[in-house]
């Protein structure tokens, strides 16, 4: 696990696209002031890492849609993570994650939220 200084995590998904879109809001603000952000998708959020998943979440001006926010925050070298008992739990296989994702499990969940400098629950 390398080092991130800010962990944000998402349970959200089409239910609450506003959590949604600000948890990659803020996930690539902080890349853009120079921090090492890290979101973690669990529980229904993991629908977000599908491919084609999150290409229609648009809740308007101001915030851009998911489809330029999520591949932009990957661009800069944002961390992604998606908890695999969540993917299993909502039968998404390894094959239907975006690319840039990385899989997870709950081991690894307990370390990140425990040695993160910062932490923002978007639930």
């Amino acid at each position: 696990m390398g080092h991130r200084d800010m962990l944000i995590t998402l349970t959200a998904h089409k239910r609450d696209v506003n959590n949604v879109t600000i948890a990659f809001t803020m996930g690539l603000k902080a890349l853009e002031k120079g921090h090492q952000p890290e979101i973690i998708l669990l529980s229904d959020g993991v629908h977000i890492a599908e491919k084609g998943y999150a290409d229609h979440i648009n809740i308007g001006p101001p915030f851009k849609p998911i489809a330029e926010l999520l591949p932009g925050y990957l661009e800069k070298g944002g961390k992604l993570s998606v908890c695999l008992a969540c993917m299993q739990h909502n039968d998404i296989k390894e094959t239907d994650i975006v690319d840039g994702a990385d899989i997870i499990t709950a081991d690894y969940v307990v370390d990140a939220i425990m040695t993160t400098e910062k932490t923002l629950q978007l639930n």
